[in-house]
């Protein structure tokens, strides 16, 4: 299983993809400075950059470039091949590569929220960011590698979540904000630390139960999916 996850990382920071993860979060930090230096208020600049930068387009977008490069490469190259032919549960071939998607979406995305965060507030409200945006890595990584898998547009697939269903419907109807990752990351950064720069729209225990479903339903499904993977090509 360290194996896996050791070959994952190495391939995905050896690949041209990772350079599109600095670009992001470097504009969130940028921003966050420049609004620091010319002393706008935080009441002002704080949510569109914190939420509507930050949670709704660096964390999201950075989870997606990650969670579906970590499987999704292999399965467009055929590579998979060989790491099914490997004597390893694929349970634990899927937990390693979605633990090092975890671990590079949350550090990508969490230290520039803590920057941003504790520019625009505190540090406690950095933290709040910056620990919400770990539940979120995990939520997003486990959804998005199992679109890998069951895809093979699943970037596209990917936006169109996060951009109609988390941007456009979620901001206008209330009902698609149960399956809304970003309204679970809001709400859990929200309760960790009250402030009025965010401005929750679910139940703190809904978000909690949510996240935790996603997180542990797109795993069940990818390892699932991966399973036929291997079936077909004992067959074929």
């Amino acid at each position: 299983m360290s194996t896996v996850a050791w070959i994952t990382a190495r391939g995905l920071f050896g690949r041209r993809r990772v350079l599109l993860l600095l670009p992001l979060p470097a504009l969130l930090v940028g921003l966050a400075l420049l609004c620091r230096a010319y002393d706008v208020n935080p009441a002002e600049w704080g949510p569109p950059v914190l939420v509507g930068l930050g949670l709704a387009v660096v964390l999201p977008v950075v989870t997606l470039i990650v969670g579906t490069g970590v499987l999704g490469s292999e399965v467009d190259d055929g590579t998979i091949v060989h790491i099914l032919t490997k004597p390893l549960p694929r349970r634990d071939i899927v937990l390693a590569k979605l633990g090092v998607a975890i671990g590079v979406s949350a550090v990508t995305a969490a230290v520039p929220l803590f920057v941003a965060g504790a520019l625009a507030d505190s540090a406690r409200l950095g933290l709040a960011l910056a620990a919400a945006a770990a539940v979120g890595a995990c939520a997003y990584s486990a959804f998005f590698l199992m679109l890998s898998l069951l895809t093979r547009r699943p970037v596209l697939l990917g936006l169109v979540y996060i951009l109609v269903w988390e941007g456009l419907l979620g901001n206008f109807v209330s009902g698609t904000r149960v399956l809304s990752i970003q309204q679970y990351v809001i709400t859990i950064a929200d309760r960790i630390e009250p402030t009025v720069l965010l401005d929750s729209k679910v139940s703190g225990t809904l978000s909690v139960v949510m996240a935790a479903i996603f997180i542990v339903g797109c795993t069940v499904a990818a390892v699932d999916r991966l399973r036929s993977f291997s079936m077909a090509g004992e067959t074929s």
